[in-house]
């Protein structure tokens, strides 16, 4: 039983769309092996930024025969109709079976379609899926029709059996499949002739490349780590961002930097997102102070300066995005709450619920008359409602709309406001999700409540209820909030 090996080779596949690339690849072309009638065992798909790969084991060698059956006319039908079935059949009217059937003599058509070879399935069932590949965003290039994220280069395409192997006989738009890769762009970039999945993947490993996005994970968090500890610090954990880079790089190669002195004032959720959103680094910290002091690079290659280049360049463009963040920061804490809240007064809500000042106006007065029933004061919890989202006007959140809240707490505190009111800036927005805790603290609820109840009674009022496949202003998760 032959083992397919199918590879795409092609520009940098963007990071977002790799892993269901992989997946969509093994769908398509697995469901296209068995529409066509050709069993397999196992299948796996991998991805690089460059390349889509899929190793399908134990396929049977030929499909099975095909017997097929056609009931005709009965055999005293008008010779027309009888004419009419035989030459839809491709049989002659002796290679007709005549059948009892409910009391009459029938005539029945028996063809038997003998079993395909492999290749011939294989080669349709690839081109199927190249051709129909659901790819978000896609684009032509050259003279061809194909569509593709990025332009393809080369294709790879073999069954391997205990005799050797063979190459499909499959091309696309001119691509003629064959069995030879390319390793790694700048370290290795050579063509490489392979056998099988097991040789492909030992040979590009050598070429600097590793298939499995997992196994670059790993081995970027294990250096990150082993980096981070040598000096005393610890990775903060970002399974999103790891991903990513992961989908960056073929051959990871992780460095650490330091942060300079003049940015570790700031907030650490300023500068890791400042770090995660420009420049894909994830965080080091202070394990005994949580501030973070450091940053991991990973980048795409091995270098003679053991990546000293690397690192001066990114500190450089670090500095002036950090620079940035710390200029956000300074005019921020520079603005009083009670004006940067004011600011919000020409912020459109929604053109039929007002601004965003006349919703936080309701707010604080629902949240007054909640206060008592959850055991919160009337008095904060109005005042924490007037702030909870002032910092929406402030320029950090305008440049990190994911630190809403998050900044709401710092400015709070900052501005000597009660810690009851800083922490429902951050806190009023929970549960965000099934996994997110709800507020305990009571000045915290209130404002919580006071703000789902708010969206849910006026967007019910305006008739914008969610309908079985639409939520634009996430109503379901406001209530589900509330409960």
């Amino acid at each position: 039983m032959p083992d397919l090996l199918l590879e795409i080779l092609s520009e940098e596949i963007p990071a977002r769309m790799q892993a269901k690339a992989a997946e969509d690849l093994r769908r398509l072309v697995t469901d296209g092996l068995v529409e066509r009638g050709l069993t397999y065992a196992h299948a796996a798909a991998f991805v690089t930024p460059r390349r889509l790969t899929l190793a399908v084991e134990g396929l049977a060698a030929r499909s099975a025969a095909v017997r097929e059956e056609r009931k005709g006319p009965r055999v005293d039908a008008p010779a027309a109709a009888i004419e009419g079935f035989v030459r839809s059949t491709g049989l002659g009217l002796d290679a007709l079976e005549i059948r009892a059937d409910k009391k009459a003599q029938v005539y029945f058509a028996v063809t038997v379609r003998p079993g395909r070879e492999a290749a011939g399935i294989v080669a349709e069932a690839v081109e199927a899926a190249i051709r129909g590949f659901p790819w978000p965003k896609s684009m032509r290039w050259g003279e061809g029709a194909l569509r593709w994220v990025r332009p393809i280069r080369s294709i790879l395409c073999i069954l391997t059996d205990e005799a050797g192997h063979e190459t499909v006989p499959l091309a696309v738009e001119g691509i003629a499949a064959g069995d030879l890769t390319r390793g790694h762009r700048f370290m290795a970039p050579a063509t490489l002739a392979v056998a099988s999945f097991e040789d492909y993947a030992g040979k590009l490993r050598r070429a600097f490349v590793l298939i499995d996005p997992a196994e670059r994970a790993e081995r970027i968090a294990h250096d990150a780590e082993q980096l981070a500890f040598a000096r005393g610090l610890e990775l903060v954990p970002d399974p999103g961002l790891l991903a990513e880079i992961a989908g960056l790089v073929e051959w990871p190669v992780v460095l650490l930097g330091a942060i300079e002195a003049r940015f570790l004032a700031l907030p650490p959720e300023v500068l890791q997102t400042s770090m995660r959103e420009h420049q894909k680094f994830l965080s080091v910290r202070d394990p005994a102070s949580g501030r973070i002091e450091g940053y991991v690079v990973v980048a795409n290659r091995e270098t003679a300066d053991g990546g000293a280049t690397i690192l001066a360049g990114n500190a450089r463009v670090l500095a002036a995005r950090l620079s940035d963040a710390a200029f956000f920061w300074e005019n921020d804490l520079a603005t009083p709450l009670d004006e940067m809240a004011g600011k919000l007064a020409a912020v459109t809500f929604h053109n039929r619920l007002g601004s965003q000042a006349e919703r936080i106006g309701r707010i604080a007065a629902l949240a007054r008359e909640i206060a008592p029933a959850v055991g919160a004061d009337a008095d904060l919890a109005e005042r924490a409602a007037r702030l909870a989202k002032a910092d929406l006007a402030s320029q950090m959140v305008y440049e990190f709309p994911e630190l809403q809240g998050v900044m709401g707490r710092y400015y709070a505190r900052r501005a000597g406001e009660a810690a009851e009111v800083a922490a429902a800036a951050a806190e009023h927005y929970a549960p965000l999700g099934p996994s997110d805790a709800a507020p305990t603290a009571p000045v915290s609820v209130a404002v919580a409540l006071a703000d789902k109840l708010d969206t849910l009674t006026g967007f019910w009022a305006i008739d914008e209820k969610p309908t079985g496949s639409k939520d634009p202003f996430a109503l379901r998760r406001a209530g589900l909030g509330v409960i």
